[in-house]
């Protein structure tokens, strides 16, 4: 009988690689100040994303005989993703501490100059500010973009299991 690949060590591996290359593709954007546009950033994160839930997928049926069911796919691609998010995610928080610690007020005075383009009194752009705050200071700042991003993952893995599985044929 022949052994199944391990999705565990699989998922560890690419979940790895996926934390570098978001560590290498955010420290870019922040260096270069392509977070401000969000489409590109949103486009390329998604890109890379998808490439390599799609490489670690594809790595797991070539050790599988060919075959993923849709199960194998959602649990490899969701532990590679919470693995490549808490990576990500404490780099950011050492990267806006240590790093870059002026960062936050860049990302502040960037939503500030956004929301005014929208039209915004200085009120309201202050209560979105100070509500914005609350979930970007202390434990909340590691938190809120963990699960977003892990709620994202969710959503992609979801799609790209979907589109690869292939079923061992019943006879």
């Amino acid at each position: 009988m022949e052994q199944k690949p391990s999705t565990t060590q699989i998922a560890l591996k690419w979940g790895i690689i996926s934390a570098l290359a978001s560590i290498v593709l955010s420290t870019v954007m922040y260096m270069t100040d392509l977070w401000k546009n969000t489409v590109v950033s949103s486009v390329v994160g998604l890109a890379v994303g998808i490439a390599i839930l799609v490489m670690a997928m594809k790595e797991f049926k070539d050790q599988n005989g060919g075959f993923m069911t849709f199960g194998e796919g959602f649990g490899l691609g969701m532990l590679a993703s919470v693995i490549s998010a808490v990576i990500s995610t404490l780099y950011s928080q050492i990267y806006m501490k240590f790093i870059d610690p002026t960062f936050p007020e860049k990302m502040k005075d960037f939503q500030y100059e956004q929301m005014e383009a929208q039209g915004l009194s200085d009120a309201q752009i202050e209560q979105a500010i100070s509500m914005s705050e609350k979930f970007t200071t202390g434990g909340l700042s590691f938190l809120f973009p963990l699960l977003g991003a892990i709620l994202f993952s969710l959503i992609m893995t979801l799609i790209v299991a979907a589109i690869m599985k292939k079923n061992k044929p019943v006879f």
